[in-house]
């Protein structure tokens, strides 16, 4: 077969890439990249006046390392991040790395509740968690035997008996050693991420896991020019700001790291710091005048993920630059990428090609290859995926066939050799970049006495792209009373984080059902247009 030219040349990068050594840990990169880029400028947290030099990186992560090896942290000890965009988080991450500690990166909105599982779960023995969660943190450290006094690090106001953050990174001692070597095969991340069981699940991932991502990200953006100045927006708690931050750092560039997303400030972000590459929100298309200059911005290469093909053309006219599909989960880091040459193919909704160390396949519900144009699961194999989910035996068994892993998504590929994404098989609803897992939504509804049983799917929403929408059964039968739909709010407060929380709902009397008693979901909306139609809006405090 001759291979379409985006495809013949992403071959040939991919050998020049998989050919080349990478760097033996995170601490060992950030080393080389201190080492070669100095004093430049590498983040800009704007929002709060820090920034942070590729040396500064290098200098404050050493000395905190030496100051947690002094509190006892060593190599495998698992620590806990719980921090938003500021700059101590990647300090954080490299010190650990440096270590040869792993850390548990922790999302900021999470309930007391929440906390305690992933916490306990993760086997967590420190936490370095800013000033404002620690309250959170309190309501349930007596259930969390690993976790008292000084082993909770806090940034910000440290009260007495905790461990100050600025003090372990002001005080420690240069250069530091680990006395235990950290190679490329040893655990970096417990990267915790929702999951059709309900809970979120502790994926394992490797120095090198970070390593390639990071190196191959890098490389494949360049390719559409030089980029000097990256945006962060998302959570640093989420594998797309780490992933960024090494690609960022491989690029020789500035990330230039938002507090959160804002639709309102998106655009002046994008030209007050002349910023080459980001993550386009697709609801910012709609945030500004199509009429407004556009062109005066210096965006090179876009990312998106599941645009309509209107919205990757608005994205090519207005800005004279082509958003480029691709597909990662955390389990597998990048799976596909479209390559810089194929303009024409990414309007298609593709998600693009296999990506370096990949190995793709489609199968059917036995596990037989199909072949183009035949829809069934993805299987992805190769170096440095994850190394499993932390304990659980069960998720591994389910998820693992020999060396490849069963994405839970469904794809097709064309006759060039291009993959595009069918649907998901996964029960999971993708809410303005938060991936909610629907059992768990689920689980904290049904806690309630008066819920007999109950069906959360997603449904489109114009800002957010899709939102949650519940359908209870109430408890009692068919002329039961209905609970009030803002004590069942107030009930997922305490147990859910706020993005987990439904938006729509919906009673029901009973539910359409498989022969095996399964809720059939496909069933449940029947105005997908109007989600709000004959529901309780949470936004609105009111009936439809």
């Amino acid at each position: 077969m001759t291979l379409e030219p985006g495809a013949a040349k992403m071959n040939a990068m991919r050998e020049k890439i998989e050919a080349s050594e990478m760097p033996e840990s995170l601490g060992a990169f950030v080393r080389e990249r201190a080492e070669t880029l100095g004093a430049a400028t590498l983040g800009n947290w704007f929002e709060d006046g820090e920034t942070l030099s590729y040396a500064e990186l290098d200098e404050r992560a050493d000395r905190l390392a030496s100051n947690l090896l002094a509190l006892g942290v060593r190599k495998n000890t698992h620590v806990a991040v719980m921090l938003p965009n500021v700059a101590a988080f990647p300090v954080s991450w490299v010190a650990l790395g440096r270590i040869g500690a792993v850390m548990i990166p922790v999302n900021v909105g999470y309930t007391s509740e929440e906390l305690l599982f992933v916490l306990s779960d993760s086997d967590t023995q420190f936490v370095i968690l800013g000033a404002d969660y620690l309250d959170a943190l309190e309501r349930v450290e007596d259930k969390l035997p690993l976790i008292e006094g000084d082993r909770v690090i806090v940034h910000g106001a440290a009260p007495e008996g905790r461990s100050s953050w600025s003090e372990l990174c002001e005080n420690g001692t240069l250069p530091f050693e680990p006395p235990t070597p950290v190679t490329r095969t040893d655990l970096l991340n417990i990267q915790y991420t929702s999951g059709t069981t309900g809970f979120p699940k502790g994926c394992m991932l490797t120095h090198d896991y970070w390593m390639l991502i990071g190196h191959y990200a890098s490389e494949f953006r360049s390719q559409s020019g030089e980029i000097r100045n990256t945006l962060i927006w998302a959570p640093f708690f989420y594998m797309d700001p780490q992933w960024q931050f090494l690609m960022t750092m491989k690029l020789g560039a500035t990330m230039h790291v938002a507090r959160r997303i804002s639709l309102t400030n998106f655009y002046d972000w994008l030209e007050r710091y002349e910023i080459n590459y980001c993550i386009f929100p697709e609801p910012a298309l709609k945030a500004r005048d199509p009429s407004e200059a556009d062109a005066r911005l210096s965006l090179k290469y876009v990312s998106i993920y599941g645009w309509r093909r209107d919205s990757r053309e608005e994205v090519e006219r207005r800005f004279g630059v082509t958003a480029r599909e691709g597909y990662g989960m955390t389990e597998i880091g990048g799976g596909t990428i479209v390559p810089a040459e194929a303009t024409e193919k990414s309007r298609e909704l593709t998600c693009g090609l296999p990506a370096p160390f990949r190995e793709l396949r489609i199968v059917d519900e036995t596990g037989r290859d199909l072949g183009d144009g035949e829809e069934g699961e993805l299987w992805v194999a190769g170096r440095s995926i994850l190394q499993a989910y932390y304990k659980r035996p069960e998720a591994n068994r389910d998820s693992f066939r020999g060396k490849w892993f069963r994405t839970g998504d469904l794809f097709r590929r064309d006759a060039d050799g291009y993959y595009y994404i069918v649907g998901r098989l996964k029960d999971m609803i993708k809410r303005a970049g938060e991936n909610i897992a629907a059992r768990e939504v689920e689980a904290a509804l049904n806690a309630m006495p008066e819920i007999e049983e109950s069906a959360v799917i997603a449904v489109p929403d114009p800002q957010r792209r899709e939102e949650v929408k519940a359908y209870i059964l109430p408890k009692g039968g068919e002329n039961a009373p209905k609970p009030d739909p803002e004590a069942i709010i107030a009930h997922c407060k305490e147990r859910l984080a706020a993005f987990k929380i439904p938006r729509y709902i919906t009673f029901v009397t009973e539910f359409p059902r498989t022969p095996s008693r399964k809720i059939r979901k496909t069933l449940l909306d029947g105005d997908p247009d109007n989600p709000a139609a004959g529901a309780w809006d949470r936004q609105d405090g009111a009936w439809h």
